[in-house]
């Protein structure tokens, strides 16, 4: 890869090479996080066989990316409570624009860009007001940071864009915490997570809580469908003994399923889904737990849990051509029809390109 991106750095200099894309980089599927065994952090490029198709420094731990919608730059986000995002030309294979969270601010893992990619919005926390915020960069300028939006809750940890539009999707997770304090929940009683749908001016156009019983299940990390259609894996906070349902569906009416598997197998993720994705084809939604080793795959149609993976600290999940595509952090990379060992720790999130 460095030959290439040496060569490609060469063309573009030049002015002889049109301005790359993601297909010029071995036409990687995915990104995802990893730590290699001398303790450095990565932001990789896999295929669909689970190969490596580039790997590039980060400063610290990395969590989740957001890849641009047409050139090859990549954002790796710090774990909760990072206060860093890194901008990468995964073609040259530099950091080209490194984000800082504001004063009183911290990220929390996750952002998307734009339809046209010229903005980028991160989910924040504004702790000492204990609300969640939207960061608004401005690509095209650089990435300078423009404006902030209310996220609609407290917590915000995903975000994801509805297909073929601006409008975006928070998965507020309704669970107050302060650099101060480090990751402690300080609310567990008070806990509203929602689901929030807005415009990319911040108007909200619908929200959706769970039923009052369930106001400890911190919705947290999404995957949508190109109807519309979301899926939100949750991770509870009650009492360790119960099994609430840890992923459901809400429709592009707003209307909400939630999938229960029997209460032997919901005690097996250990009331903690890591991730969720979304088939193709939109028939299957899976869920990871790296506590319980397990990925869960439901038939969206019935509502029934149709599959189990036994995978020892799996979390990253993501649609593949056919099924899913798993990292884990024990190096891992297992999709349909291939399964990859590299001596590295993916971490929680496996994001398609």
């Amino acid at each position: 890869m460095r030959g290439r991106r040496a060569f490609l750095g060469g063309l573009l200099a030049s002015g002889l090479c049109p301005a790359p894309g993601w297909a010029d980089l071995g036409d990687p599927a995915y990104l995802a996080a990893a730590r290699d065994a001398s303790g450095a952090h990565h932001l990789c490029g896999l295929t669909l066989a689970g190969g490596i198709a580039f790997a590039l420094p980060l400063p610290a731990r990395g969590h989740a990316a957001a890849a641009h919608p047409t050139r090859p730059l990549a954002v790796g986000f710090a774990r909760r409570p990072g206060r860093f995002a890194i901008v990468l030309d995964c073609a040259l294979g530099r950091e080209v624009a490194r984000l800082e969270a504001p004063e009183g601010r911290h990220f929390y893992g996750h952002g998307t860009f734009s339809q046209d990619g010229t903005r980028l919005y991160t989910t924040e926390n504004d702790y000492d007001a204990a609300r969640g915020r939207i960061g608004v960069w401005d690509v095209t300028a650089g990435f300078v940071r423009m404006d902030e939006l209310a996220s609609g809750g407290i917590g915000p940890h995903d975000l994801k864009r509805l297909p073929g539009s601006d409008r975006l999707v928070v998965a507020n997770g309704g669970i107050e915490t302060h650099p101060e304090t480090g990751r402690t929940k300080l609310n567990l009683p008070r806990m509203r997570p929602n689901l929030t749908v807005m415009g990319p001016d911040g108007h909200i156009l619908g929200q959706s809580e769970l039923p009052r019983d369930l106001h400890r299940n911190s919705i947290r990390h999404l995957a949508v469908a190109t109807d519309g259609t979301i899926a939100f894996a949750m991770q509870w906070q009650g009492d360790v003994t119960e099994t609430p349902p840890l992923v459901g569906l809400q429709s592009p009416t707003g209307a909400i399923t939630l999938f229960e598997a029997p209460a032997q197998d919901t005690a097996l993720m250990q009331g903690y889904a890591g991730s969720v994705a979304l088939s193709p084809d939109a028939r299957q939604v899976a869920i990871t737990s790296p506590r319980g080793g397990r990925c869960q795959i439901f038939d969206t149609r019935t509502g029934q849990l149709a599959a189990t993976s036994i995978l020892a600290d799996v979390c990253g999940v993501a649609p593949a051509r056919a099924g899913f595509t798993l990292t884990t952090g024990t190096g891992t990379v297992l999709s349909p029809t291939s399964q990859t060992q590299h001596p590295l720790q993916w971490d929680n999130h496996l994001i398609a390109l």
